[in-house]
């Protein structure tokens, strides 16, 4: 057995583990349903399905679903905890209708442009190897978990309060983060569409400020869920708020940017034009 496949094998339990470990925090406090925290319940329905596409996925060899699932699963897990739970108030909601719109348009998104390019390039090794493949759906599921940990921990609580200033501070925050991925977005797919842009990096509107806006976008938007579902945290249910700092980490440090950082060295390091434009353009954060 080759080594990064042993190491998949061992990895697999570890982040089951770590899902466990989030499920008992964010179940302190909240409600349950046929005798099991809701919140516990969640987090299950999110590996399980992961688990159920991996077999067609990896039989079929294909990574053409990976993100549309995992869109699909923040969609349910968030639409089943709102409907199992006792009680449903302004901020459940609110959460609920954020998140939908969210998964929904980067789950379009995604899986329009996986079909366009006819493959994507991350799992041109992995899809071959069942242990790596098989982390690397496992992967998503924390990844759901952890993300969504706030918003499942406000949506399953049994501490209620009104909407006041947290929600709508926090709703702002979102607001602003989701209308920056989106242009950040529509910008590129429309450099990348003109046939006089082949071969080229994009450089311009949003991505003039920012290297990668769109991920700048997307971490505000958790920030802005994270504020939301402050004043009904308590216990280990604070330990929901690793929801921005997980999405922090994993497109700064891991899947990110390091990884189309790395691509685009590879494309265009060495030419004068691209090097003037990583000096002068911050990686993540715009400068203004």
């Amino acid at each position: 057995m080759k080594r990064d496949d042993r190491n998949a094998l061992i990895a697999v339990p570890i982040v089951i583990l770590i899902g466990v470990g989030m499920a008992a925090a964010g179940s302190q406090g909240g409600a349950s349903v046929f005798g099991m925290p809701l919140f516990a319940l969640s987090v299950g329905l999110a590996f399980l399905i992961q688990w159920l596409a991996f077999i067609p996925a990896y039989l079929q060899q294909t990574e053409k679903f990976f993100d549309i699932t995992g869109s699909l699963t923040y969609i349910s897990v968030t639409v089943l905890a709102v409907l199992l739970s006792p009680e449903v108030d302004g901020r459940s909601l609110l959460l609920l209708t954020l998140l939908v719109i969210w998964a929904g348009r980067l789950g379009t998104f995604l899986f329009r442009r996986v079909h366009k390019a006819g493959k994507d390039g991350r799992f041109d090794e992995i899809k071959t190897s069942f242990p790596r493949f098989l982390m690397t759906w496992t992967l998503q599921g924390l990844w759901v978990t952890l993300t969504l940990a706030a918003a499942l921990a406000t949506i399953t609580t049994t501490v209620r309060q009104d909407l006041g200033w947290a929600a709508l501070l926090g709703g702002l925050v979102w607001i602003f983060g989701f209308a920056f991925e989106v242009v950040a977005d529509n910008q590129k797919n429309r450099f990348r569409d003109n046939p006089a842009n082949k071969g080229q990096f994009i450089q311009t509107g949003l991505w003039a400020k920012s290297r990668h806006p769109n991920y700048f976008g997307e971490i505000v938007l958790w920030i802005g869920v994270a504020i939301i579902a402050i004043p009904v945290l308590r216990g280990w249910q604070w330990a929901a708020l690793i929801s921005p700092f997980f999405v922090t980490l994993l497109l700064t440090r891991v899947s990110g940017i390091p990884m189309l950082e790395k691509r685009a060295d590879e494309k265009w390091g060495g030419q004068e034009a691209y090097e003037a434009y990583k000096k002068r353009t911050p990686v993540l954060i715009p400068k203004l």
